[in-house]
């Protein structure tokens, strides 16, 4: 797609950071000048365990994995969403957040968003014990932020699943919403799509899900299907099972004409709760 200004990296991460990158880099080299914003998945710079998470924590704007991003963000003139990363929690620095950030293309951070809902389940897969956690603390706030291509409300994973949240950044203007995931290969098969679509529609935004695909250690086997969806909950570009980029372009000028149609967010009776369970709210550059 010659006009394509979003890219969606499907990466098969593991627990060397420098291969990792590498392989982020390889498929930012292969985009077209096209590309204003480029989305990493879930755990982009280390699928590991939860002992490697600790060990590479880093405070926001400082650390070796968010050097190499920015320098990635600066050498391509892109805005890259790193999906998730491990960072020094904002509450207590004893703790950690798995957290997305999106840097622009200074490789300036604009934007942070800390999960709000661990994956605590138990799937019949051969990993089958997931505790998120275990490991992380859950996020305290919501995180909206004007890019080049809208205004993208930002969230990981697990989060699809709990639609208030979603409800809540369209309320709050959000045009995009950024999913990146590693959905299991189980849970993936029977959901992904079905509830991508669904957000999509439910809240007239365009829904961008970059994800992890293949096999991560011995146990984790993640579903792919990088997946993009316009408002109306067609899908725009899907990638089932490459490690590449998947490109698209990403018009939200239609959105106006859609929601005038169909005004849902005034027609929600529930909408004077939507914030209730989120402490505050950030937007733009932190």
């Amino acid at each position: 797609m010659r006009n394509a200004n979003v890219a969606l990296l499907q990466l098969c991460s593991g627990d060397r950071v420098r291969d990792n990158l590498a392989q982020i880099e390889q498929q930012i080299k292969q985009l077209n000048a096209g590309v204003k914003l480029v989305m990493t998945p879930e755990n982009a710079l280390l699928f590991a365990n939860s002992a490697a998470y600790r060990q590479h924590a880093e405070a926001q704007g400082d650390g070796p994995l968010q050097q190499a991003v920015r320098e990635l963000a600066r050498r391509y003139g892109v805005w890259l969403l790193v999906g998730s990363m491990p960072l020094i929690s904002r509450e207590n620095p004893a703790l950690i957040t798995t957290s997305s950030l999106l840097f622009d293309d200074q490789g300036e951070i604009r934007a942070r968003y800390d999960k709000l809902h661990m994956f605590d389940v138990d799937i019949n897969d051969s990993h089958g014990h997931y505790r998120e956690s275990d490991t992380y603390q859950h996020g305290q706030q919501l995180t909206v932020v004007d890019t080049p291509v809208g205004r993208l409300g930002m969230t990981i994973c697990y989060d699809l699943r709990f639609p208030a949240l979603y409800q809540a950044l369209r309320a709050q203007g959000a045009e995009l919403i950024s999913v990146p995931a590693a959905f299991t290969r189980v849970t993936g098969e029977a959901h992904w799509e079905i509830l991508l679509r669904a957000r999509a529609i439910e809240n007239q935004c365009v829904i961008l899900a970059p994800a992890q695909v293949g096999s991560h250690g011995p146990t984790r086997r993640t579903w792919g299907h990088s997946l993009a969806v316009d408002g109306w909950g067609k899908v725009l570009a899907e990638n089932p099972d490459a490690v590449s980029a998947l490109k698209v372009r990403v018009d939200t000028a239609g959105l106006s004409t859609l929601r005038a149609q169909m005004p849902v967010l005034q027609h929600n009776r529930f909408q004077t709760s939507l914030t209730a369970p989120f402490e505050k709210t950030s937007s733009n550059k932190e």
